[in-house]
């Protein structure tokens, strides 16, 4: 799947010699020649990452980053053309994850571009993983946190343990047992009456009506399985 970027500069040559170069390497490019043309662009489509001169007309290219950050993550390079420090600074305060100053290889562009995007691509991969949805569940595996609807359900660790393992394999049906080893360890001196319990309480937190769950099902003389 090709890259989308928005080139932003007022100067139409630039922006030519970049948009060629970038689709010689397969991305697709977006090209904007204001301030206000840029954010309206930004707010229209989805880019992967946003190349902005920071001298625009309309708006700078410090109050298009500004807004862009109001609803939006995407990562933005600033292009100055001036080297002081105060113009980085500013940059990266109004939310720009980096800056090239003029003039510049085009070639460096490129490689920053390219690892910027795929640091961003690791930390969205590693926030997807850690996140499991399913119906209006969403279960935070880093923070330990399941919400329903939006609002907070509080859960003992086993509890969370339990819903995490049935959810990270939902329709498959784990046995009691198998359950008890996995979320318990193979050494618990407890019985399997314990996976029950633990069952029986977390579908009193998560389900409306626990004799007939919508979440946590039984799949009976078997075990337990999410859906």
């Amino acid at each position: 799947m090709s890259r989308k970027v928005l080139v932003v500069d007022d100067e139409k040559l630039i922006v030519k010699g970049i948009r060629f170069s970038l689709e010689q390497d397969g991305m697709e490019v977006d090209c904007a020649y204001d301030g206000e043309e840029a954010l309206q662009k930004a707010k229209d489509n989805e880019y992967d990452i946003i190349l902005l001169d920071v001298m625009l007309p309309k708006l700078t290219g410090f109050e298009v980053c500004q807004q862009i950050r109001e609803f939006s993550n995407v990562p933005v390079v600033m292009l100055t053309a001036k080297g002081e420090d105060m113009d980085k600074i500013l940059g990266l305060e109004y939310g720009a994850d980096d800056y090239i100053t003029k003039p510049f290889n085009i070639l460096e562009v490129k490689a920053r571009l390219k690892a910027i995007m795929r640091r961003t691509n690791r930390k969205e991969k590693v926030e997807d993983e850690n996140i499991l949805e399913g119906k209006d569940m969403r279960l935070d595996r880093e923070g330990r946190r399941v919400y329903i609807n939006g609002k907070e359900i509080n859960l003992t660790a086993k509890e969370f343990e339990v819903l995490e393992l049935l959810m990270l394999n939902p329709n498959k049906v784990y046995g009691r047992e198998n359950l008890l080893k996995l979320v318990w360890g193979s050494d618990y001196p407890g019985d399997v009456r314990t996976v029950d319990v633990h069952i029986r309480r977390l579908r009193e937190k998560i389900e409306t009506n626990p004799s007939e769950p919508k979440y946590v099902h039984t799949k009976w003389g078997v075990g337990y399985y999410y859906a």
